[in-house]
């Protein structure tokens, strides 16, 4: 039946899906998700499916029909692709959900033109993305093969979407540039938004050097517009460029909390707000410096001071003055305009605002900067706040043409699947084959449309291998998310994740006898990175934690000790190795749980378009998983916050840390409530985003809130550059 046709009326599966949702004798029906799955696979997978009597016909239909680039194909022996899909078929793939077999069909797998069959399945897909990844190296190819196939490496979407493909966007997942404060570097900075949407992937954009609304331009007081309608240029921009229709462009600006504009800034995405300033479809984050906390916990007056007359004072953009250590001195230097504001009224906007809308990302800038390994600054991040990555500024004459050429920021994303890389024969091998997987995207990556951007991955060879499905593993292990126990394993396994990263890294600068940009100025170069794995025993604190890594070898200080040795030797390829990214459609493909988060409920219930609603039971639930399984509503975010915070400190870039928060909240999550107004309120987002910059987390992504009628409210999660 072809799938065009298909008639929802003469299937299964949807109804037996939806009985998941409908208890029988006060149990959940999870059985009907299996015969849910099965009538899937019977009914619309297995008879759409174009069959080929060989391999070879395969892909001469595929090349001749354009749905496959022949040259990545061309560098192997067709004996070794019939045995590397003889392997992967051997290997028995079952997908465990009907939610999984149903993203996976409907938004991975190739279809002919006329969207009438299915040209892949998900065999195919992984044999196209490891051949693609290894780039002739059969070794790597069976590598890569082996751990898709076992799901403990999932590419992000554009990178598994598109590998191999003959009608594709780019792999990358994500970009960074910066604008200065002048109309040469807007122009290209809307220049390079069009250009980065149409390739694909989220953009991140800093606005922090452009100078105030009314600052005087050439003399001329009065004069300058502010961030406010440069915001809306980038907002059309967006709105008008996408990956040939695939993904549509998305974008976030940052701006400085000591930005005079901020208060208009944030007022864009205000419910009430004019027409004329409001953004719609723009993210907004902001970079915030310890400072500005001080003045917070200080009830102070705050000034905000004008970029223009900083960088005539310090002779470097606003961006990268470091505003915590000069505070006192910009105040007193009466050759910066400056404007006043109480440090607390411009928390509680940022509240308001995130109560309201969602937004603005918080980046904790000088947390970051402080933590980050590489020689020069971070001043910026991504659509989801996960990418922190030096930047330098560009400057360009009036031809649009550099006289001095920066670098700014491209990320290539990959998650692992926790719960499958616990049951890896080899974890180091396991976390080789991945680096060298995103390594080869960054490497391979055409990004010369915006130089900057070119300059920056060639550079930094940066990668951001992240992980999914921690929920899923301490449920599955009995761990509460956020107890003694989970907090050992979180800290164990991202430890032991980052040994084997940096020993990967290594050895790939020892073969290319090639280190990153600046290796030389960095932390490992002169061992500071290493100095804390030194000085501390990482190993596993519970008998729990250490019978789970029983079968793995968790790094000792010698280890490290060994390992500081060689990075000083041979150096490392990537300058940037880990992101925990958001999962979005992907985290279903891989019957996990999203990124490093709780589950919302224990059966998801989604929209799929035109289809009606979709019923998802959370990974491996039973009667023996369910009082594990809490959902993140009515979780305590402290602990969310204490899970990533274990988690980041051996991240060397930054997560995407969403809060959940209910409308009313109780006072036996939050005990401050006690005595006050159940209601969620602005104090409540404050105390929460104060606790997260005290325990060292870089990064908050955004606010999301169940309201009382049973509603979610904030920010939609971009589909961009989620993996």
């Amino acid at each position: 039946m072809p799938l065009k046709e298909l008639n929802i009326d003469q299937v299964t599966y949807f109804d037996l899906n939806n009985q998941v949702n409908i208890p029988k004798d006060n149990q959940i029906q999870l059985d009907k998700d299996q015969e849910a799955l099965d009538a899937f696979l019977q009914e619309n997978v297995w008879p759409n499916v174009l069959k080929f009597d060989s391999l070879a016909e395969r892909f001469d239909w595929l090349f001749d029909n354009n749905f496959l680039e022949r040259d990545f194909i061309a560098q192997y022996r067709l004996a070794f692709i019939e045995e590397l899909y003889a392997y992967l078929e051997g290997e028995h793939f079952n997908f465990k959900s009907f939610m999984a077999a149903f993203k996976f069909y409907n938004q991975y797998a190739l279809k002919t033109n006329d969207g009438q069959y299915y040209v892949e399945t998900y065999v195919d897909r992984v044999a196209m993305n490891a051949l693609y990844y290894a780039a002739g190296n059969e070794a790597l190819a069976l590598r890569l093969a082996d751990e898709m196939i076992h799901q403990r490496y999932q590419p992000a979407t554009p990178s598994f979407l598109n590998a191999g493909r003959a009608r594709r966007g780019e792999l990358v997942s994500c970009f960074i540039i910066q604008t200065s404060d002048d109309m040469n570097s807007i122009g290209r900075t809307i220049n390079s938004a069009l250009q980065l949407s149409k390739m694909g992937g989220g953009v991140g954009i800093n606005v922090s050097n452009l100078r105030e609304a009314g600052a005087p331009v050439m003399g001329i007081a009065n004069s300058a517009g502010g961030v406010v309608p440069i915001m809306k240029l980038l907002e059309d921009s967006f709105t008008f460029s996408s990956q040939v229709g695939a993904r549509q462009g998305a974008g976030v600006v940052y701006l400085s909390v000591f930005h005079p504009d901020i208060m208009a800034f944030l007022s864009t995405k205000k419910e009430n707000a004019d027409e004329k300033i409001r953004v719609k479809t723009l993210s907004l984050g902001l970079t915030v410096p310890d400072k500005f906390y001080e003045l917070v916990r200080q009830n102070e007056e705050m000034y905000l001071f004008s970029p223009a007359d900083v960088e005539k004072v310090y002779g470097e953009p606003f961006n990268y003055v470091d505003i915590t250590a000069e505070y006192d001195n910009m105040v007193a230097n009466e050759q910066i305009t400056k404007y006043r504001v109480n440090a607390r009224v411009l928390e509680e906007e940022i509240s308001k605002l995130q109560q309201e809308s969602g937004y603005p990302y918080i980046i904790n800038i000088d947390v970051t900067n402080r933590a980050n390994p590489i020689a020069g600054k971070i001043v910026s991040s991504n659509l989801c706040s996960e990418i922190l990555q030096v930047q330098t500024p560009s400057d360009l004459d009036n031809g649009q043409q550099y006289t001095r050429l920066g670098s700014d920021v491209s990320c290539n994303l990959g998650s692992i699947n926790i719960v499958n890389m616990m049951a890896t024969p080899d974890f180091e091998t396991s976390v080789d084959t991945m680096v060298r997987a995103l390594t080869f995207v960054s490497d391979t990556s055409n990004l010369d449309v915006v130089p900057s951007i070119a300059k920056g991955n060639q550079e930094k060879h940066a990668i951001g291998l992240g992980a999914m499905g921690l929920a899923a593993y301490f449920a599955q292990n009995q761990m509460y998310y956020g107890d003694a126990t989970s907090l050992d394993f979180t800290t164990t396994f991202f430890m032991t994740l980052n040994y084997y990263s940096i020993k990967a890294s290594m050895k790939i600068a020892k073969e290319r006898q090639e280190t990153f940009f600046d290796f030389d100025k960095s932390a490992y170069a002169d061992g500071r990175y290493f100095d804390k794995y030194l000085t501390q025993d990482w190993t596993p604190k519970t008998a729990q934690v250490a019978a789970a890594f029983a079968n793995h070898h968790v790094p000792t200080r010698r280890d490290w000790a060994e390992l500081k040795d060689n990075v000083a030797k041979y150096g490392m390829y990537n300058a940037y190795r880990h992101a925990i990214a958001p999962t979005g459609s992907i985290s279903y493909v891989n019957d996990t749980t999203a990124t490093l988060l709780p589950i919302v409920n224990k059966i998801e219930e989604r929209q799929e378009g035109m289809i009606g609603k979709v019923y998802y039971p959370a990974p491996g639930l039973n009667n023996d998983t369910m009082p594990y399984y809490v959902s993140a509503y009515d979780t305590d975010m402290r602990k969310v916050i204490d899970v990533y915070a274990a988690a980041q400190e051996h991240i060397d870039q930054g997560m995407a840390l969403t809060l959940f928060m209910r409308s009313t909240l109780s006072s036996a999550l939050y005990e401050w409530k006690k005595g006050r107004t159940d209601k969620m309120t602005t104090r409540d987002l404050t105390i929460l985003r104060h606790y997260a910059f005290n325990k060292g987390i870089k990064s908050l992504y955004y606010v999301r809130t169940f309201t009382d009628d049973n509603q979610e409210s904030g920010v939609n999660e971009c589909e961009s550059c989620s993996i």
